[in-house]
């Protein structure tokens, strides 16, 4: 069914797509008119300067443009009389007056907007921007039909939207941006038209709840969202301009909710109150003479009724429509509408009819072909007879340069876009490798913290409490063999006592090595030290040397480092059996350096590069942690080095 759904909504949306943007690009109002207006004329009728009161005529003018083309008339010729003596006014007419005609002549609105263009460029004033920026949109909107959608778009983009923008006016530059959307939308660039509206609302949104330009935003996005089927969405945004409408019935911006209402409606399959919403926003549209939305309006109930398979209703409305003069003056509206008054007479077996209005739609389409035709063997006719030979071949000769131009533009952009694409691509690679790195170091940051505080605490637990009980035991020992006198056996019992000693050195010796106090107390030099002389015995002999090692690293580091290089004597005397180790430990700036070099058995360091053993992967670890880097250097049987170097950035 959803195929279905979409297949007519851009059948009509096809037919009707020549008039809509129009419809949309119209007069946008408060929401609340009375309060707008009644202001208004309150400051006519107050004790302002004509300067405000010729102003506040203007905006008068510009309201009443759509219902009252006399009373519009009159406030525009009331605002020129009283603003003739102030230059920035008197600048601000011919924009004034290309509102007036923008619905009644195109030709007149399109030169008055860039007469208005031509007058204000002289001031440098931020609302000046606006109203040029304006000028220009709606200049481009008089010239569409002549120039084309690429137009509109390119005034847009270079234009309207730059000077909105250099004048502050956030809610222009939403309104240049649905604006956007809606052109977009109805050259069914859906996904395109929907970054526009969701870029319009974004800014409307915090700043300008209650703005007339943040409703048709909505009802923008709803005809959007529906042309793609994206129900959940369409429904979100129409709730929303619902929400804004509740209050103002008699609000010029109903017709275009009821509109979108009725798109929804369609593409939800409720087609009985889709034709409710049409039938309340066609006779609306005509009384606030919105010409182009109430045909909007009248192709969608001709929709709905073909969706009903009720032909007979969708054939009165086509027929309805033929009567419309506005709408028949233009040759492909007449054209859609005869070709589908053919295929739904066919639909209703009226063959000879559909016969009828098939043969009109050829005619017509002969007659765009024919009258084609004729326009290009007149412009051969005079190209033969005005031209010379050499024209000919100067203009053969510059569209050769233009095809040539053209080609090595179009590699150009080809070679751009394919670097862009590989640019992008890589950047993605990178942020992902980034971000998994990251997450990576968070990760073992806090397995090597958790490590170091359960070190801690189990050192102290030793220290304190296994301890503590220990040397207590051999204090009472002591005591109970002097009260004892001679009565046991001294020999025995000093071996006893000896053991208790050992084990109480022993226990501290572990508890050293999992938490080292020379390191909180005298600092990581000192540590290092005394680690090197705890670990030698007559076997083994560690020379430790210390060049410039600061005291002013963070006691983290410190710890990371003491770790790092304990981790390495213990492979040299576990692992390694070897009987002479140098360690070497400085600093420069802020750059610190590890190498121990021994000389026991040696190893495979490619092999070594694939373990998984426990104590290489801490080491690697931490050396990570700190954005440093290790180099290992062995031959068997000879002897091992490594050099670590800890990256300056994370030493603190």
């Amino acid at each position: 069914m959803q195929k279905t759904n979409k297949n007519w909504i851009l059948l009509v949306f096809g037919i009707i797509m020549n008039n809509s943007f129009e419809a949309n690009a119209q007069q946008i109002l408060p929401i609340n008119e009375k309060s707008y207006t009644d202001s208004l004329q309150s400051i006519l009728q107050s004790k302002q300067s004509d300067s405000i009161k010729a102003r506040t005529s203007y905006l008068l003018s510009d309201y009443w443009r759509s219902k009252d083309t006399v009373k519009s008339k009159e406030y525009l010729i009331k605002g020129k009389a009283m603003g003739s003596k102030y230059p920035l006014v008197k600048a601000l007419y011919p924009f004034y007056e290309g509102q007036y005609y923008f619905t009644r002549n195109t030709s007149k609105a399109a030169e008055a907007f860039m007469n208005a263009e031509k007058g204000l460029v002289a001031f440098k004033d931020k609302e000046v921007y606006k109203f040029r920026s304006a000028a220009w949109y709606n200049y481009a909107i008089m010239k569409k039909t002549e120039k084309g959608d690429a137009f509109v778009i390119d005034i847009a983009i270079n234009k309207a939207i730059p000077l909105s923008e250099k004048a502050g006016d956030a809610e222009k530059t939403a309104h240049y941006y649905s604006q956007l959307g809606t052109l977009l939308m109805y050259n069914g660039q859906f996904s395109k038209a929907e970054i526009y509206n969701n870029k319009a609302i974004s800014l409307l949104e915090g700043k300008y709840p209650n703005s007339s330009i943040l409703l048709h935003a909505y009802l923008a996005a709803t005809s959007n969202y529906c042309y793609q089927e994206k129900k959940t969405e369409a429904k979100n945004v129409l709730d929303k301009a619902g929400k804004m409408l509740k209050g103002y019935p008699n609000s010029i911006n109903y017709p275009n909710y009821y509109y979108n209402e009725a798109i929804y409606l369609t593409l939800t399959d409720q087609f009985d109150k889709a034709l409710m919403s049409l039938d309340k926003g066609i006779p609306l549209a005509k009384e606030f003479n919105q010409t182009m939305l109430w045909q909007m309006l009248v192709f969608r109930k001709y929709e709905v009724f073909v969706r009903l398979k009720e032909f007979k209703k969708a054939k009165d409305v086509l027929l309805g429509l033929l009567k419309e003069g506005p709408l028949m003056a233009d040759v492909n509206s007449r054209k859609a509408i005869y070709d589908q008054l053919a295929k739904t007479n066919a639909r209703m077996g009226l063959m000879e009819e559909a016969y009828k209005w098939s043969t009109a739609y050829s005619k017509i389409s002969d007659s765009l072909n024919d009258s084609k035709l004729k326009e290009n063997i007149n412009a051969l006719e005079v190209k033969f007879r005005n031209a010379e030979n050499q024209k000919m071949i100067t203009q053969l000769e510059a569209e050769n340069q233009k095809a040539a131009l053209s080609a090595k533009n179009n590699r150009l952009a080809n070679w751009l876009l394919g670097s862009a694409v590989i640019f992008l691509i890589a950047i993605a690679i990178f942020i992902l490798y980034y971000y998994r790195n990251k997450a990576k170091l968070i990760s073992t940051n806090a397995m090597l913290e958790g490590e170091e505080r359960e070190r801690t605490r189990v050192a102290r637990d030793l220290h304190d409490g296994l301890g503590g009980m220990l040397a207590g035991v051999k204090i009472n020992l002591s005591g109970w063999a002097e009260n004892q006198g001679g009565k046991i056996n001294n020999v025995e019992l000093d071996r006893i006592i000896g053991q208790l000693d050992n084990s109480v050195k022993e226990l501290r010796h572990i508890a050293r090595n999992m938490m080292p106090e020379t390191l909180l107390k005298f600092g990581l030099e000192t540590a290092l030290k005394d680690l090197c002389e705890s670990v030698m015995t007559n076997d083994i002999k560690i020379n430790f040397q210390a060049l410039s090692v600061k005291e002013k690293i963070s006691t983290k580091t410190q710890l990371t480092i003491y770790r790092i290089v304990q981790e390495l004597l213990s492979n040299a005397i576990r692992h390694a059996k070897a009987s002479n180790i140098i360690v070497q430990c400085s600093q420069n700036d802020d750059s610190f350096y590890i190498t121990i070099e021994d000389n026991g058995n040696g190893f495979d360091p490619a092999i070594a590069g694939k373990t998984k053993s426990m104590g290489l992967m801490n080491i690697r670890n931490r050396i990570a942690l700190l954005k440093g880097k290790m180099n290992i250097e062995s031959i068997i049987d000879e002897g091992t080095v490594v050099n670590i170097e800890l990256n300056s950035g994370h030493i603190k």
